[in-house]
């Protein structure tokens, strides 16, 4: 079996379950190839006296053809690892060494079941559609998220007016602080934080979120995936942000965006230690009232 490993920021904390992850690997007769920010972590501070074949773009993914990608740390790692993987098909499996963790949803504690689950095959394929950006200010290389689109206020207190189209019909213009558009797999993410509702993954939806709007009437609302969305974005500023996960662009005033379904899937690893609603119950704390 071979693997990539996907990580960034590891701490003295963290520095025992990657170890613990690397002599399962091994235990297994993995072959190994780890990011080279994690690699050179590994070699200055692990226990591990073992020299891993490195990579560090898409390409070098490409050239390992790895049969797993396995990330450490949280959902943003993740969200960072797609930009390695993008449309190979490569299934990730997310080892949660950060906080919360919808989608590095695998403990520390349960690093040894996930990995004799990929050995023994004991897992299946969840696949996540994305949000596929186009824009007549921007030329992106990356122009999908898995998570959601954000288009918000830039160097400035004052609300941006975005306003909204879907499938060529006139839906709104929001007077806010931004507006998100975000998959199922991003519901649980910033649309949650500011009142967007979760969406059960594998559901063909989007969600459109305004971020603080001024009309307290505006809510969020739920569409089917296979409708394209257009925004033209105002502000007093000559500039405004536009987030694809984590990565940000700025964009000049008077911009338009078109957002649609993405052309492929990621590929998440799912064992029998893992399932959303129990995830939903564990990271948002549900059921610990002790009246239920």
């Amino acid at each position: 079996m071979k693997v990539a490993v996907f990580g960034k920021v590891i701490n003295a904390e963290t520095k025992p379950f990657i170890e613990n992850l690397y002599q399962e690997l091994l235990n297994i007769g993995a072959e190994i190839c780890v990011f080279r920010k994690l690699n050179q972590f590994i070699q200055e501070h692990c226990d591990i006296d073992i020299q891993f074949d490195e990579f560090n773009s898409h390409q070098d993914i490409l050239d390992y053809n790895p049969d797993f990608l396995i990330t450490a740390g949280g959902d943003g790692t993740i969200l960072d690892a797609v930009t390695f993987i993008r449309d190979s098909g490569i299934p990730i499996l997310g080892i949660n060494t950060g906080r919360l963790g919808f989608l590095s949803n695998v403990s520390r504690e349960e690093i040894s079941k996930a990995i004799t689950a990929l050995q023994e095959g004991e897992y299946s394929l969840d696949e996540r559609n994305l949000l596929e950006v186009s824009s007549n200010a921007l030329d992106l290389d990356l122009n999908f998220a898995l998570n959601e689109v954000t288009v918000s206020r830039k160097d400035t207190t004052a609300m941006v007016t975005i306003h909204t189209w879907i499938n060529g019909d006139y839906l709104n213009s929001y007077w806010a602080d931004g507006l998100i558009v975000a998959t199922p797999t991003g519901s649980t993410g910033y649309s949650l934080s500011c009142g967007g509702p979760i969406i059960m993954p594998g559901s063909e939806s989007f969600v459109i979120t305004p971020i603080a709007p001024h009309n307290l009437n505006v809510r969020p609302f739920v569409i089917p995936n296979n409708m394209e969305i257009k925004m033209k974005v105002e502000g007093r500023e000559k500039l405004c942000l536009v987030s694809l996960d984590s990565r940000i662009y700025s964009v000049p005033s008077g911009s338009e965006l078109t957002m649609k379904l993405g052309r492929f899937k990621i590929k998440l690893v799912k064992t029998e230690i893992q399932d959303f609603p129990t995830t939903l119950r564990n990271k948002l704390l549900w059921g610990l009232d002790k009246r239920n």
